[in-house]
């Protein structure tokens, strides 16, 4: 996304597979996934004023993670004391340079953790549902390897060019090597996703041409439910 007002490429492809067309017991679900950089937390936070409840899966993985959670011993039994900090909480940061480094050591974490922030998203769809809401927006990278994107009506696929992701993961002040990691360790990401995906949203444009894109793949989305 672009703040000047000469618009590159941006837009919606609606892919084969179909959202619902009569609403069950439960709001309507969008899972909201992509690579790192491209967007995924912007375009929530527009559905978000929409109406949508957005659950962020890195936000329930921090909590899953936090001192004295289930997922803390085997956490310190896989990858010892190095990942710890002297008062004995977790170094994130120390976490992310290894596993980022070792896909093997990024499967054995996500093993570790994907199933408490599956509870956790869970719970809150139920919250959710008891509550009344009209939509919600599950955004996370890992939305088919967790096991969510079954219970999705539409996944959403955000994604952006090269330059662009490199550049915005620059202006978050990450080191060119950071970079390189998180986008090695995703660089298949995108492949692996296109068959679960509902629509994929581009977001190399402008702010504007990409928010009204977003609007435009909501009402799309929503029409049938609304219509029913």
């Amino acid at each position: 996304m672009n703040d000047s007002s000469d618009d590159r490429d941006a837009g919606t492809e609606r892919t084969g597979r179909a959202g619902r067309s009569k609403p069950p017991d439960r709001p309507f679900l969008i899972g909201l996934t992509g690579p790192i950089g491209c967007g995924k937390s912007t375009v929530a936070r527009w559905l978000a004023e929409r109406g949508g409840t957005v659950i962020d899966a890195d936000v329930l993985a921090r909590e899953a993670t936090a001192d004295g959670e289930p997922t803390i011993e085997p956490i310190r039994l896989r990858f010892g004391n190095r990942v710890f900090q002297q008062d004995g909480s977790l170094d994130r940061a120390e976490l992310a340079r290894l596993v980022f480094s070792d896909p093997e050591a990024l499967r054995d974490l996500e093993r570790i953790v994907h199933p408490q922030v599956r509870r956790r998203v869970l719970d809150r769809l139920e919250a959710a549902r008891l509550a009344g809401d009209p939509f919600v927006v599950v955004e996370a990278i890992k939305l088919v390897e967790g096991g969510l994107a079954e219970q999705c009506d539409e996944v959403w696929l955000v994604e952006c060019g090269d330059e662009t992701q490199r550049a915005r993961l620059s202006s978050r002040g990450m080191a060119q090597d950071e970079i390189d990691r998180r986008i090695s360790a995703q660089a298949d990401l995108v492949t692996r996703l296109r068959p679960r995906v509902t629509r994929q949203i581009c977001t190399d444009g402008s702010f504007a041409e990409v928010e009204r894109t977003v609007e435009e793949a909501l009402a799309d989305a929503l029409a049938p439910v609304l219509l029913d």
